[in-house]
């Protein structure tokens, strides 16, 4: 693999509150040191700053090395033939995208952002583009300038649909909603989706499964994992995958592999 290709990191604001407020609690402690009665004071000063390094360190790793691992796990568990038509939905600079035209070779990988380097550092459609070529499916993939809850496809077009870390950037429960049916709207009967995110994952379930989605269940892959996050995070980061599809005339199941 290319040593230049880079994903991105996810949510740069909010990893840098964290990486000042850590080292903004450590050095007030470290000066608070010598003053008698202080005991408490240092106490606290330290945990923050402990826990909000920590915090920063954990969201590094995730964008760097975690959502990759797995990126890989949820990929292995959809059916592909190798010549699928597959939307990414707020494709980023092409983690999913990318890992989509890597398992189908013989098909069309399509990822739509709105490009916001506030959901994640350095977005930019060429940077998507690049890691694409740097990964060697240039050919295979298209990007394109689009708003989730109006996506620019007819119905029924895509054999899967893939979004990754993106719904949930939609602070309005009802566009979160609307997002989800656009993607249900633009699958083909009998295709797949995997919408991976951090919160929402009574509502998505609730959302796909009123719009007649077959099949929809939660894959959690990291259970012990997920405990610890969303404790540490106070419930704010608690990532999963709902799956689904959508169903043919004669309710055919995609077989989604348990791996």
């Amino acid at each position: 693999m290319d040593r230049s290709l880079d994903y991105g990191q996810d949510a740069p604001g909010l990893l840098r509150g964290f990486t000042a407020g850590g080292l903004l609690a450590g050095l007030v402690c470290l000066g608070v040191t010598w003053i008698d009665g202080a005991f408490w004071a240092r106490t606290v000063l330290a945990g923050a700053a402990v826990y909000l390094l920590g915090m920063a360190a954990l969201m590094v790793w995730e964008s760097r090395v975690g959502k990759l691992r797995d990126r890989n796990a949820i990929l292995a568990r959809l059916p592909w033939r190798g010549d699928e038509q597959v939307l990414d939905v707020g494709c980023g600079r092409g983690l999913m995208l990318i890992g989509a035209a890597l398992r189908a070779p013989f098909g069309t990988s399509v990822g739509v952002d709105l490009w916001r380097s506030v959901d994640q550092a350095g977005n930019t459609a060429e940077e998507t583009l690049a890691n694409a070529t740097r990964m060697g499916v240039a050919a295979q993939v298209q990007v394109i300038t689009a708003d989730m809850r109006r996506l620019p496809f007819e119905h029924d077009c895509f054999d899967g649909v893939l979004s990754a870390w993106a719904v949930h950037n939609l602070a309005d429960l009802a566009d979160r909603d609307l997002a989800l049916a656009e993607m249900f709207r633009v699958l083909k009967p009998g295709g797949w989706m995997a919408v991976t995110d951090i919160a929402g994952r009574a509502a998505y379930l609730k959302a796909l499964q009123a719009m007649g989605a077959q099949n929809v269940h939660v894959i959690i892959l990291h259970p012990m994992k997920d405990k610890i996050t969303a404790a540490l995070s106070f419930g704010s980061f608690a990532p999963f995958t709902v799956m689904a599809h959508k169903a043919t005339r004669i309710q055919a199941d995609v077989g989604f592999r348990e791996t």
